[in-house]
């Protein structure tokens, strides 16, 4: 099987696949609220990205916080442009399973839905979440502006002092400029709505965070 053995370690520019010039077929709308996958996005909403591994059971966590527009799942932080599902799981492409989410910051704010980012899922666990193994499934913040880095940094050391209290390790999440999404395949957009009994391996580690951590004023 070509795609049989994958590497935890993420691909070069010589060695990642090459990818294709078009963009992926993908759905047009939400399959829960039927909002544009892609926008144009109303007025005065924001854009977050956020990989906590497998990305059905993350964009269901985000599609049911108050205030959330819009959700999709899609490709990012790699260096194959347009790569498929497949090529994504051979770990040859630098891509990680990522959630875009579009939200209005009237209703929540980035500061929650960090909080949601890491009460959902084990940030200490390198190139995995849970049985899921693979660069894919690889923690990130992937921030759009200097105040959502500033916000993202600051819980995360709040965060790992809680994390340490309880006994994890070192947060080994990602905190990067957002590169380029690459939109997901049809079948992946909001795949937990559409197969309900559908796998999720997600899971939080109970760690809840006392500080006020991204709280706007």
């Amino acid at each position: 099987m070509f795609f049989a053995k994958k590497s935890l370690d993420l691909p070069t520019a010589d060695t990642a696949l090459a990818g294709r010039p078009h963009a992926l077929p993908t759905a047009e709308t939400h399959f829960v609220n039927g909002r544009p996958l892609k926008g144009p996005y109303p007025e005065g909403l924001e854009v977050a990205y956020f990989a906590m591994g497998c990305f059905w059971g993350v964009e269901r966590i985000f599609w049911q916080v108050p205030g959330v527009y819009v959700t999709a799942v899609g490709y990012q932080q790699g260096i194959t442009p347009n790569a498929t599902y497949e090529e994504v799981c051979s770990g040859r492409t630098g891509h990680t399973e990522s959630v875009l989410v579009v939200f209005d910051p009237k209703l929540v704010s980035y500061g929650d839905l960090l909080k949601t980012f890491w009460e959902n899922h084990d940030p200490t666990q390198g190139m995995r979440q849970g049985n899921d193994i693979g660069t894919q499934y690889r923690s990130g913040i992937y921030v759009t502006n200097d105040a959502q880095a500033a916000e993202a940094a600051a819980s995360r050391d709040a965060y790992q002092v809680e994390l340490s209290k309880q006994g994890y390790g070192r947060i080994t999440s990602e905190l990067q400029p957002a590169g380029p999404f690459f939109f997901a395949e049809d079948y992946h957009q909001q795949y937990l709505a559409k197969n309900p009994n559908g796998y999720c391996g997600i899971g939080g580690t109970g760690v809840v965070c006392p500080i006020g951590v991204g709280v706007r004023a």
